[in-house]
This record gives structure tokens, sequence and C-alpha cells, in this order.
């Protein structure tokens, strides 16, 4: 489980009413950094680059066809702006 962030409400607040009230161009007088483990990034990445493929595989040729489908028709019938 990820452990949670050890940062105050009144911290988290201001950073809130800052980035709000400064202007688009403009950063708030600090940011909050959240440090991500590599290992569990490495872990993410590893799941993404293989999920794909390995739900195909485990799909039936007509479920398939369907899904496929469906995306195309959701592809497709958007209209230009």
């Amino acid at each position: 489980m990820p452990k949670r962030l050890s940062k105050d409400i009144n911290e988290m607040a201001a950073f809130v009413v800052a980035s709000s009230t400064s202007a688009p161009d403009e950063k708030p007088h600090f940011e909050i950094e959240v440090a991500k483990n590599p290992a569990a990034v490495e872990l993410g990445r590893l799941g993404g680059l293989k999920g794909g493929k390995a739900r195909a595989v485990k799909l039936a040729p007509e479920k398939r066809r369907e899904i496929a489908k469906k995306a195309a028709l959701a592809r497709w019938s958007k209209k230009e702006q």
C-alpha cells in the first residue's frame, strides 16, 4: 500500500489557493513533489506493455471482433470540431 503524503492540511490548502489565484504562466511560490518508487514505476510499465497482448490472447475471436467493431464505431462516428 502506498504511503500517504504527510503534508499539513494548511499547507495543502495554501497550495490550492496559490495555484488557483496565480496567473496561468506564473508558478505558485512552492510546489508539492511526490517521490515515485522506481521499482513500482518499472512494474507498472511492465504490466502496461504486456497487458493488451495478454488480454487479446485470452479473448475469443468473436469477442475480439465485437470489441474492435465498437472501437471503430466510436473512433469514426465522432464529429470533427
